[in-house]
């Protein structure tokens, strides 16, 4: 009879299992905002800043009542410097927004969100060293090559199932990944001590105010005016059920979950995404594409598990959809 669990250990479980939680609903956007492409008039860009609008007005509240609940000699001051990062996270966060969902709608949400949250786990290894002074080692070189062909066994599976490779849309995952990237590096360069809704509010606003002119003068706030009542629902839950339940998910397992522990089980995500891709929309990666997303999984694990001596930037998680997303 197995020995009962210390509360210690039941607050690890629990954490664990509400990560966990939050990377299941993060793999949900990807697949809502498929449908979303294919049912409607909805262009990935306007999708996104309906996201961040319905998401920061949430936060905004978190922030008031994280603010309430932190005793003023302990409460993180935003300085001049931390908000200027913050501003650079928010269009980190638009572009992001951009490029991942627009690789949804060119190829699909299972090979994209595979190479978007893939890969940039381990380009932020790579990129650490000149940036931030973390040299990588031999593992994470070991991890960039076989995330390199991961992505390219992925691409081939993807080629041999649909007949052709969807160059552009492979391409804005990259960019996407790239993004995120950079995105991950400068809140751990220059945002880190931030209250963590304060982050999240800044980000997401400064985000939403980035994307609103692109998006009206393209005319993507018309295609608001088309969208049914199920479309409408669909856009609603993309931005309170994966963003907002899906974070606050996050922060409450963060806070008693390891670093290393963390930052595996949000791997999940793409493999999640993968999942539901095959099962609600019928996303095939064929025999050679499972295998380069069981390789790019194992490779993000490895590059996660380098930097375990970190603990995750929790705001970084805001794309994937935060996003992932």
């Amino acid at each position: 009879m197995p020995a009962p669990r210390t509360p210690a250990q039941a607050k690890v479980l629990k954490g664990a299992l509400l990560i966990a939680l939050a990377a299941a609903l993060w793999a949900t956007t990807g697949i809502a905002a498929k449908f979303l492409f294919t049912g409607s008039e909805l262009e990935p860009l306007t999708l996104g800043l309906a996201r961040l609008s319905i998401a920061f007005p949430c936060f905004f509240v978190l922030m008031l009542w994280e603010r309430r609940h932190t005793d003023s000699s302990q409460r993180a001051r935003i300085t001049p410097r931390i908000l200027l990062a913050l501003a650079a996270l928010g269009v980190f966060q638009a572009a992001y927004q951009g490029t991942y969902l627009v690789a949804v709608d060119l190829t699909g949400a299972g090979i994209a969100t595979l190479i978007a949250l893939c890969l940039s786990p381990v380009i932020v290894a790579l990129l650490a060293a000149p940036i931030l002074g973390e040299k990588p080692g031999l593992t994470t070189l070991i991890a960039l090559i076989a995330a390199i062909g991961g992505t390219a066994l992925l691409v081939m599976g993807d080629m041999k199932t649909t007949g052709n490779i969807r160059l552009a849309g492979i391409a804005m995952a990259l960019a996407a990944a790239f993004v995120y990237a950079g995105f991950t590096l400068t809140s751990r360069h220059a945002a880190s001590g931030a209250p963590v809704f304060a982050t999240a509010f800044i980000c997401f606003f400064t985000g939403a105010l980035t994307l609103l002119p692109i998006v009206a003068l393209s005319g993507g706030l018309a295609q608001l005016q088309s969208l049914g009542t199920v479309d409408w629902l669909l856009v609603v839950y993309i931005g309170l059920v994966p963003t907002c339940l899906g974070y606050l998910c996050f922060f409450a397992g963060m806070k008693n979950t390891p670093a290393t522990t963390s930052s595996i089980i949000v791997t999940l995500e793409p493999l999640f995404v993968a999942a539901l891709a095959w099962v609600i929309l019928g996303e095939n990666l064929a025999a050679m594409g499972i295998l380069g997303a069981v390789i790019l999984t194992i490779a993000v694990v490895v590059a996660s598990r380098s930097g375990a001596a970190r603990k995750p930037d929790i705001i970084a998680r805001a794309g994937q959809d935060s996003p992932a997303a």
